[in-house]
């Protein structure tokens, strides 16, 4: 038994090297290492920052965030980039939440498989949500925000060159591509878009920037790989272990119904097994059915993307354990909240 276990977190481990570290995590990484690069401090701060208008800095945020499709790991990268840079916490947790919830990949697929229904309560859930996590950290790390921001050190000059502005838009484009160009393909056509991309963006760097940028630009990249990475690794084993040990009849039988202890099983489940972008809607599918309930349903549509053990020990890596203490907490509060009241709503 304990073989089979051990066997159960390598082939987990085995599976995310394969099919996420190449055309998911090193873009995500690069363009981390950009934006801190690459944007000034006076851009995120006017528009991200503490100071800034909460419901325009929440919106920008969870508005731009439904067009980034990255799975809850792949995120951490992105969103600790821009909270590096100048981000208040509300708008970098509002992108860590909600790109993987509910980008916009992640809801047509949804869609397709499990109808308007289910798409409309996963995109109307995860803005109302996303304010919620904002003003949520916000006020929970008011005073620590504070200090913080008083230690940026603010320059005058342009807010960002042309040149950067494209860069970063190549650097998103490469993220995204493989996933939006083949979503129902292969995985090697997936590489190979994920190539093209690299060779695009390696072209551009390479005629735009002077070496000592682009060192510059690879020494944040390589903060980002050496803090996060390890402990993505470690996390994914881990979820590899409990998929292993977690018995199948326990979920048909938990999991039915539209009541608070159902809704809070799945966003339990939700927040500590990992699912790629996209494979949580074949995967509650599966679930419904077996007889599983919309409103958790709702609820693992939510959090299985949204959040998972890797992502619990990168984002306390990256931003503190108090800050991921404050955050998964809220986060499966606000699941199972909004699968309880979409569970009757839905019917």
């Amino acid at each position: 038994m304990a073989v089979e276990v051990l066997i159960a977190g390598r082939d987990a481990l085995r599976e995310y090297i394969a099919l996420h570290v190449l055309t998911c995590l090193i873009p995500a990484f690069l363009l981390a290492g950009g934006i801190v690069t690459f944007v000034s401090r006076e851009t995120i701060i006017k528009y991200l920052g503490t100071a800034a208008r909460k419901l325009r800095s929440f919106g920008i945020a969870a508005g731009g965030s439904f067009f980034i499709s990255v799975c809850s790991c792949t995120v951490i990268p992105v969103s600790s980039g821009i909270y590096r840079g100048g981000a208040g916490i509300g708008p970098a947790f509002i992108l860590l939440w909600v790109a993987p919830a509910a980008n916009i990949l992640a809801l047509v697929y949804t869609g397709s498989i499990l109808g308007s229904q289910m798409v409309i309560a996963r995109l109307v859930s995860a803005l109302v949500t996303a304010f919620a996590v904002g003003f949520v950290m916000f006020y929970a790390f008011y005073r620590e925000e504070k200090n913080r921001v008083s230690t940026i050190q603010v320059s005058g000059g342009q807010l960002m060159t042309r040149k950067s502005v494209i860069l970063l838009l190549l650097l998103v484009g490469w993220l995204l591509a493989p996933n939006y160009i083949v979503s129902h393909g292969p995985y090697w056509q997936k590489v190979i878009v994920w190539a093209a991309g690299l060779a695009v963006v390696a072209i551009y760097t390479w005629r735009a920037f002077d070496r000592d940028r682009i060192r510059a630009w690879l020494r944040e990249t390589w903060w980002f790989v050496r803090t996060i990475f390890p402990l993505l690794l470690a996390g994914v084993f881990i979820v590899g272990i409990i998929g292993a040990v977690l018995p199948q009849e326990w979920i048909k039988t938990w999991l039915g119904g539209a009541g608070l202890r159902q809704s809070f099983l799945a966003t339990l489940i939700g927040a500590v097994t990992y699912f790629a972008t996209m494979t949580e809607a074949p995967f509650v599918h599966t679930l419904m059915n077996l007889g599983m309930g919309k409103g958790p349903a709702l609820a693992l549509l939510l959090t299985g993307p949204g959040i998972s053990l890797p992502s619990w020990l990168a984002i306390g890596r990256v931003f503190g354990v108090r800050k991921a203490l404050i955050y998964v907490p809220t986060i499966i509060a606000l699941g199972t909240l909004v699968g309880w009241v979409a569970g009757f709503i839905l019917g």
